[in-house]
């Protein structure tokens, strides 16, 4: 019951789904309805979760409130036939959250943990192919209260010129929680305000992330320095408790500082141990060191001891930035960083580049000509360009030039330019990068000019222009470069936007071939290669392009269909091709139930047919057609007979219970799937199992009329008590049996009917009229007369006898007295009614005694959550008083009692005589002050009644 208060529904949630159920039903034979039965599928969420609350706000949006860590669990009620399918998704949500990402098909939906990031709207979305589909929607509030973060700053201002100093300090108080938090502020156990201190002043900053508060102590004074804690709240939502923060503000508070043993830019070598001291020089209270590397996390080869940094073994990949952080949250956090560079050298080029004033691609004598040469290298700036020519270190003259920083070339490259080339300065120039002192292997680079270096040219081979293969195969697109020197040859996609199946948006070779493994159908396409304009010579680059092909076996549709014909009917098969390479059907064969059919040849197009002239038992079976464009073979299948659909049960029946002593009957509904589209259903096979027993013989139920959406029933009888049920129903045609359904039967307390005229509950039997204790409330109500009534109980409270005054009368109550405690409820539920109509409650009620709660009067409709119709609280008098509540529930429905505990024990609550009447309440003035105002439409109206009589007897039948 607790789980009922978590989620509210709608009251008129089932009206139109009820005003659909009213068939009257034949429980002595096989039956159906007279019209035909489809409803659309209606949805409702209801909670069984940690709840902390439910609520609707104020532009009426449902609201589940649950604290982080906790578990939701919504769950989607629905109705509607055939069964509606259940979705659930997410939206206003985190945009990483993966729940957005797929839905959960169930009808209940359940996180564990859940976290303030899965906060948002849920959706349920029930659709059975009737109308529109259902949608529902509720938002999950998850609440949370981090722990705070207190920081000090200090300011120092001269006032009146430098005779002296003023000295304020904030602190700042900062959490992040939802709901907002509320923020108090002590020094010691002294609660500050503005009111109280004049040397205080709080109040919320703008533009900060997360809530904060801050504390500002104005022209600092002996008594400020103390220990100040920050308190936040959210007011115990969720069980949420407070949480704190203290700071000891001393004359000797003061931010941290540091410094570093090295300098801020550090270059070493491979292999080599280094140790960087991070001193604190400053801080109180003591700050904590904190060291940290970008753009990767620590390397694994490195120890943090206090606030040194050891790395042992440095390689290449350890560069970075390395921060030494120190926090006392004083002030700004101090910092210190080492960039440290690990020297390296690698990938080493060159370029040819001719007369570039002239606008040359060639060498040629009388022309310029520069020889440029890179690596890359850290740190870049050191490294030192060496020229030789023939072995030799070339000789620097008017002619031959070195250029460190050519603005026209990549950062730290070395040029060697030759003016007005002759034939002497034809030969081999070598260019070595090193960096000098420093045990790193030099790189170089070789370059030979002469006569016979021209630059490159790029051709596709002969027949290469178009590469096919078949999916799943190894590709070779080649281009052929021919030049001297040969450069590297790019390859790239042109008609797609896609990177090459490495990833990357281009691939360098160095012998023209591309190599493409295990090639896919989305690798077609035209490729492009072409020359870099590095180890070769710089000059507009060489292109051609290549188209390749891949094969791949076809698609076809459909791969499974499910045919259903009356008998003599024909069936006509297609089979369509609908993507493949070639596209185009090669052959198309037939079998039928594994045996080769045979199927005139058809023309070159997309499908293939075949068709069944008269369906039969012996031409039903498994036809399959196995289509092939000479790469692969793809496989329609179908499925054809003349077997009936099965038939969809029907789970919204009202009241399919009837209960004969030990056994039970069953209303048992359904429809049939499909009718129409193979022969009548003549009759339908019903098996019924008892769980973990044997198979109860068959019976047969016979048909007298059959349409689409119709509404069949039957009574499943000699049930036994409280067992469960599988049933098993298959529908019969002339071709023979169909699919079955099974679906399971439980036993459900059968719904009672009100008397139209009114009966009462007395509560003189001990089955109290069918009511039934809640299983999941706090306590209970017991049945008690004056003779059987406790002596020891708590005087000043509670009724001597029932309302009839009688000692042997009997009437329910609870005792208020230890172990109960404060609002510990006990509810009592009567039957379940099934009318749907307007209704008075009646009863009496005795709540006397100075610690007296509250009683409650809840109805409960089916599938929704209990409403309060009524509460009464308080100290009523020291007698019966009867209480008359309208109440229009919208499909079968209970009434609850709920007894509240008050504050002690002289709270005993007592109720009795309750009557279940069709109609409207009476209508009678209300005794003075006595008069209990209902939380929703309609009065109530209760009056004193004195005990026994002849009197009392007269007056009630005279007022009824």
């Amino acid at each position: 019951m607790d789980g009922w208060k978590e989620g509210k529904i709608s009251p008129k949630w089932l009206c139109s789904l009820n005003r659909n159920l009213a068939v009257q039903l034949k429980l002595d034979h096989p039956s159906s309805s007279s019209f035909p039965f489809r409803a659309p599928a209606q949805a409702q969420i209801i909670h069984a979760g940690q709840a902390c609350v439910v609520k609707e706000d104020n532009i009426s949006e449902r609201v589940y409130t649950i604290r982080e860590g906790d578990t939701l669990v919504l769950q989607c009620l629905v109705t509607g036939h055939p069964r509606p399918q259940v979705r659930w998704t997410k939206t206003a949500g985190s945009a990483s959250d993966k729940f957005q990402e797929t839905s959960v098909f169930n009808e209940t939906l359940r996180i564990e943990k859940i976290q303030r990031l899965q906060g948002g709207r849920y959706y349920c979305k029930a659709e059975n192919g009737v109308g529109v589909p259902a949608i529902r929607s509720i938002r999950v509030d998850v609440q949370y209260l981090d722990e705070p973060v207190l920081t000090v700053h200090q300011t120092i201002s001269d006032v009146r010129g430098s005779f002296y100093q003023e000295k304020t300090v904030f602190l700042r108080c900062t959490v992040n929680s939802n709901p907002p938090a509320r923020f108090i502020w002590r020094r010691g156990s002294e609660t500050l305000s503005h009111s109280q201190d004049n040397g205080v002043d709080i109040y919320e900053p703008l533009y900060t992330q997360g809530e904060t508060k801050v504390l500002k102590l104005k022209n600092l004074r002996p008594q400020d320095y103390a220990s100040y804690t920050c308190q936040v709240s959210v007011r115990n939502v969720c069980g949420i408790p407070d949480k704190s923060i203290t700071f000891a503000l001393t004359n000797t508070t003061a931010p941290p500082s540091l410094k570093l043993s090295v300098n801020e830019t550090l270059v070493i070598n491979p292999g080599d141990n280094i140790t960087i001291q991070c001193s604190l020089t400053g801080g109180d209270p003591l700050p904590r060191v904190i060291w940290s590397h970008s753009p990767s996390p620590m390397p694994r080869n490195s120890l943090i001891q206090g606030s040194n940094l050891t790395i042992w073994s440095i390689r290449v990949e350890d560069s970075g930035y390395y921060n030494c952080t120190a926090i006392n949250n004083v002030g700004n956090p101090a910092k210190k960083t080492v960039n440290l560079l690990v020297r390296s050298m690698r990938n080493a080029t060159f370029q040819i580049t001719p007369d570039v004033i002239k606008e040359s691609e060639t060498i040629q004598l009388g022309q310029d000509l520069k020889l440029s040469c890179h690596v890359d290298a850290v740190p870049q700036e050191k490294v030192f360009y060496f020229w030789y020519k023939n072995g030799k270190l070339a000789k620097l003259s008017d002619r031959l030039v070195i250029i460190r920083n050519d603005p026209e070339l990549p950062p730290v490259t070395s040029s060697l330019e030759i003016i007005d080339l002759r034939f002497t300065d034809y030969g081999t120039y070598l260019c070595v990068a090193s960096f000098q002192g420093a045990p790193i292997p030099d790189l170089s680079v070789e370059v030979n000019i002469s006569s016979e270096t021209v630059p490159p040219t790029i051709m596709v081979p002969k027949g290469q222009s178009t590469v096919t293969v078949r999916e799943g195969s190894r590709a070779e697109l080649q281009c052929e470069v021919r030049g001297k020197p040969k450069p590297p040859i790019i390859w790239s996609r042109v008609d797609k936007e896609a990177p090459m199946p490495s990833g990357a948006m281009t691939v360098e070779t160095s012998d023209g071939k591309l190599h493409l493994e295990r090639v896919t159908r989305e690798m077609s396409g035209t490729y492009k290669c072409q020359t870099a304009r590095y180890n070769g010579f710089n000059i507009r680059s060489r292109e051609a392009l290549v188209q390749l092909n891949v094969q791949f076996p076809p698609v076809v549709e459909p791969v499974f269909q499910d045919i259903r014909q009356a008998v003599g009917r024909s069936v006509t098969l297609r089979c369509t091709m609908l993507k493949g390479s070639p596209m185009k059907v090669a052959t198309a064969v037939w079998r039928f139930n594994g045996s080769l059919l045979t199927v005139p040849p058809a023309e070159q197009q997309d499908y293939s047919e075949y068709k069944v002239d008269s369906l039969s038992r012996e031409t039903s079976g498994s036809y399959e057609c196995s289509i092939s464009n000479d790469v692969g073979v793809a496989t329609c299948l179908f499925q054809v007979s003349g077997k009936a659909y099965n038939p969809e049960f029907y789970y919204d029946t009202p009241n399919p219970t009837r209960k004969q002593s030990k056994n039970y009957s069953y209303v048992l509904q359904w429809t049939q799937k499909e009718p129409d589209a193979v022969d009548p259903i003549l009759s339908y096979r019903l098996d019924v199992r008892q769980m973990n027993q044997r198979d109860l013989p068959p019976k047969s139920i016979s048909v007298r009329k059959m349409e689409k959406g119709m509404l069949q029933e039957h009574l499943l009888t000699d049930l036994k008590v409280p067992q469960s049920y599988e049933v098993r129903l298959t529908p019969i045609t002339r071709f023979g049996t169909g699919d079955m359904a099974t679906r399971m039967i439980h036993y459900l307390e059968p719904i009672s009917y009100p008397n139209p005229v009114g009966n009462t509950c007395h509560f003189e039997d001990e089955k109290i009229c069918g009511y039934t204790q809640d299983t999941i409330d706090n306590f209970d109500w017991i049945r008690q007369s004056s003779l059987t009534h406790d002596p020891k109980r708590s005087a000043n409270t509670g009724p001597t006898m029932d309302f009839s005054g009688t000692p042997e009368g009997y009437y329910m109550f609870i005792e208020a007295s230890a172990p109960r405690v404060k609002d510990d409820k006990a509810r009592l539920i009567s039957p379940m009614y099934n009318m749907t109509a307007r209704f008075c409650v009646s009863f009496y009620y005795h709540m006397y005694g100075k610690h007296i709660g509250s009683l409650n009067l809840l109805v409960h409709v089916k599938n929704k959550q209990p409403t309060q119709a009524l509460s009464i609280k308080g100290d009523q008098g020291n007698l019966w008083q009867q209480a008359h509540v309208p109440i229009n529930p919208a499909g079968p429905f209970q009434i609850i009692f709920e007894g509240v505990r008050g504050t002690g024990s002289e709270g005993d609550i007592a109720i009795d005589d309750v009557t279940l009447k069709k109609g409207d309440c009476p209508r009678r003035p209300t005794a003075p002050n006595k008069a209990v105002a209902l939380p929703g439409n309609g009065a109530v109206t209760h009056h004193k009644s004195f005990l026994c009589g002849p009197l009392l007897f007269f007056l009630y039948v005279l007022l009824r």
